[in-house]
């Protein structure tokens, strides 16, 4: 057998699959026993194949990455990914961001069990780990993003601070998806015609209500594409995104996909949360009351771009060639444009690469900075005609800024005197 110096998830997976393990066997041997209980299947032991030098297991209550390649907001609740670090279109796990309102969980997948229910349901679940990874998987490509992404910049841009965490430009973040479609499930337990509402509920029990909840109208949980995911980037979720069980729903806001997933209420009625009334809901004279809410609730994400720059940067003088990241939940971006004269012109980036699925684009550009302080800025069109607006109206809360970002940039003369 090779000497490894350790078994990092990849090296392990690659071990395990020359030996004719699966990948959905491999996500629940971790899941359950982790680097032993796979050594095991492979015919092996710790003694005889574990090094001695792993890790300890996080303690309960830590954070299982660790947050130096973020920036740390809440006292480590919400992990800001800094997106100069992202080269490609996958954001790897060890920079992925993560908003939570409560400790991260450490759960069991042995013990964990999702139960669905309500007065919309003719056979009510209660469904194992094992039970989920026994569906039919679905394998997406999708970016993850906070309602509150760019909310610094009502107070940066407009001069008008809103609540919440001050996010940069880093509360998104790209991952490879797989999971069992919520449709599937709900199929399982006989969703009724009459069926309005789907409420996800999960098992953290510090946040607000006793679980954080949510509400899906009952097209958009009976998507096929809105996924109970139990793997990121090719292994199981790590405790930060959800294990072991998460909602995934594209397109929408990130406190649609609900983490540490425990609970699935099917309605015949319009259900009301705090995080659909109170929390997530445009509050502002543009928003007029909508149901029990103070204003319009928020679902759809909508169509962003941002430089992948440190916030301020600072560059030499000369020719640089400049990436970003444009989104968009109404389909695919078309076209990219950035300013250099605080949006008098545009010019065309370059779309870089493919966009798949609910993936974020990859944008590049050549720019030549003289020393100085610079603005640079862009704006993205997707498929259907979307562009980001020259402004957009303050809510108190902050959500969905999207218009395009003055990014600063100071350039250093380099050369002699």
């Amino acid at each position: 057998m090779p000497q490894l110096d350790r078994w990092d998830g990849e090296t392990l997976w690659d071990f395990a699959k020359a030996r004719g393990i699966s990948r959905r066997r491999f996500l629940w041997l971790m899941a359950s026993g982790g680097v032993a209980a796979v050594l095991a299947a492979c015919g092996l032991t710790e003694t005889s194949g574990t090094p001695r030098d792993l890790p300890p297991e996080p303690a309960s209550g830590s954070w299982f990455k660790d947050p130096s390649p973020l920036i740390v907001h809440d006292d480590g609740k919400s992990l800001e990914a800094r997106l100069e670090n992202t080269r490609g279109l996958v954001t790897a796990k060890s920079h992925f961001f993560v908003r939570n309102n409560s400790t991260s969980l450490d759960l069991d997948a042995v013990a964990w069990r999702l139960s669905v229910e309500g007065d919309a349901v003719a056979n009510p679940l209660d469904l194992t780990y094992n039970d989920i990874l026994g569906l039919p998987s679905r394998a997406l490509m999708c970016y993850l993003e906070c309602a509150g992404n760019h909310r610094a910049m009502f107070d940066i841009v407009q001069g008008r601070a809103a609540s919440g965490t001050q996010w940069m430009t880093g509360g998104i973040s790209n991952g490879e998806w797989v999971g069992a479609s919520l449709r599937d499930v709900l199929t399982l337990a006989g969703i009724a015609n009459n069926a309005v509402s789907v409420l996800l509920v999960g098992l953290d029990t510090e946040s607000p209500e006793n679980g954080f909840r949510r509400v899906l109208p009952v097209d958009k949980a009976l998507h096929p594409d809105t996924l109970l995911a139990y793997s990121l980037n090719g292994e199981a979720l790590p405790k930060d995104h959800g294990f072991p069980v998460r909602a995934l729903v594209p397109g929408w806001v990130g406190s649609s996909n609900i983490k540490w997933l425990g609970q699935i209420v099917v309605s015949s009625e319009p259900l009301w949360t705090r995080n659909n009334t109170g929390s997530y809901v445009f509050i502002g004279d543009d928003y007029p009351p909508e149901g029990e809410a103070p204003g319009k609730v928020v679902e759809n994400q909508n169509i962003k771009s941002a430089l992948a720059l440190p916030w301020p940067a600072e560059l030499p003088a000369g020719l640089h060639r400049l990436h970003g990241y444009a989104h968009s939940p109404h389909g695919p971006i078309t076209r990219v444009e950035w300013s250099a004269d605080s949006g008098t012109t545009w010019r065309d980036a370059e779309l870089s690469g493919p966009q798949p699925q609910y993936s974020w684009a990859r944008f590049e550009l050549n720019w030549r900075g003289a020393a100085g302080d610079h603005a640079l800025m862009t704006r993205a069109t997707d498929t259907a005609g979307n562009v980001q607006p020259d402004s957009v109206p303050f809510n108190e809360k902050g959500y969905l800024f999207n218009q395009p970002l003055p990014h600063p940039i100071l350039v250093k003369n380099t050369g002699g005197a």
